[in-house]
């Protein structure tokens, strides 16, 4: 009786454990094609932008050199310590819960959609959102080069800010209400817009077409209509953390990622990427809201590394601070994009049937549940995680 009992709950246990997708992620080739034909329109103000900050964005250096060793910056200080990336053998069995809040309690905030790359003649796309446990909700409809290449969702999920072909910049609520133009002369195809933690301020860069020389990088304050620039930004698709304290962007030539506080103050950039490094990377998705972890796609030496326009795939997630890939419950499947939640939890997207699935994951790198998407949403992208 005690032997068949023990050999019950050894069976238990194994079924209990989640296997860490610990594979060799293939590098897929990049889908850039449909975004490069939806921006096309927007070639002369990309073209402005490089003759005004001086930089080629998406060129990948032959033999680049080597990225300086990172520095930390002082706003790092209190960031956790450096994380060794597991060993096969103890990423198997994930560590108990050092939590004090029951991981059924967990859930995924509200998931917000647009469309995904492809060859569409539409000039309007619909953005959505979806609950898990609920049914997706149509959203407000933007221009389809926008919803492509800059909008962005307000991390407390109420609003969002887009750039239109003329290089104006735009704010209305979710359900399309209070849309109104909020500044002319706005960068659309690199430098954000980009929330801040708070909804209350976007990271853009503003570009006088009458002054090439003009294009300044910074903060504007949605509620006074006022410009702050920050220098020192050089790079595209900027994130920043939920506690405010971290920029994070690809520098857009060297296929490297820099790590900054938002005024430009401490730079360096993530280990093993860009320079010399095998990886490079061009485009982030994601930021954890300290900034020790990030989700962005990383690009071998055989990939090509495309152009400027915006890409939310992510195919793994870094230590800001080793570069070192942290491993993901994800049971052998591919991971397709990956946003971190306010609360640290990330929000993996791998592929599941004929669509895609969602898989939380806890700050210990435990899964905590998965659920299927709506097959609705299966020809769209995740544009961000609110809630």
């Amino acid at each position: 009786m005690n032997d068949d009992r023990l050999r019950l709950d050894l069976a238990d246990l194994a079924d209990e454990v989640t296997p860490v997708d610990l594979r060799d992620r293939a590098l897929r080739t990049s889908r850039r094609l449909g975004i490069q034909r939806a921006v096309a329109t927007s070639a002369a103000a990309l073209v402005l932008l490089a003759a005004a900050t001086g930089t080629a964005f998406a060129i990948r250096p032959d033999g680049g050199a080597p990225a300086p060793a990172p520095a930390g910056p002082s706003l790092t200080a209190s960031w956790p310590p450096v994380e060794v990336t597991p060993t096969p053998e103890l990423s198997a069995s994930p560590p108990a819960t050092t939590t004090s809040e029951p991981a059924a309690t967990a859930t995924i905030g509200r998931v917000f959609y647009g469309p995904a790359p492809d060859n569409s003649s539409a000039t309007t796309a619909r953005l959505r959102s979806w609950k898990p446990g609920g049914v997706p909700v149509d959203l407000l409809s933007v221009p389809r080069t926008s919803a492509l290449a800059n909008a962005a969702v307000s991390p407390d999920g109420e609003r969002v800010a887009w750039v239109d072909r003329n290089a104006n910049l735009w704010v209305a609520d979710v359900n399309g209400s209070g849309r109104r133009k909020v500044r002319a002369g706005v960068e659309g195809d690199c430098w954000g817009p980009t929330w801040s933690p708070d909804s209350k301020r976007l990271a853009l860069a503003l570009v006088d077409p009458a002054s090439p020389g003009a294009g300044r990088r910074g903060v504007l304050n949605l509620a006074s209509n006022t410009f702050t620039a920050v220098g020192k930004l050089i790079g595209c698709h900027p994130l920043w953390s939920a506690n405010g304290k971290v920029f994070a962007f690809p520098d857009g030539s060297a296929g490297r990622v820099t790590m900054t506080a938002p005024d430009g103050i401490g730079q360096w950039f993530i280990p093993k990427l860009g320079g010399t490094a095998r990886y490079d990377c061009f485009d982030v998705a994601s930021l954890s809201p300290e900034g020790d972890r990030i989700a962005l796609y990383r690009r071998g030496p055989d990939v090509p590394s495309g152009d400027v326009a915006r890409e939310l795939d992510a195919n793994v997630v870094l230590n800001t601070r080793t570069g070192n890939e942290v491993g993901l419950p994800l049971g052998g499947r591919e991971l397709r994009q990956a946003y971190f939640q306010a609360d640290g939890r990330l929000v993996a997207r791998v592929a599941s049937g004929k669509g895609f699935a969602l898989v939380l994951i806890d700050g210990d790198g435990r899964k905590v549940s998965e659920i299927a998407e709506p097959d609705i949403l299966k020809d769209m992208q995740i544009l961000g995680v609110a809630g």
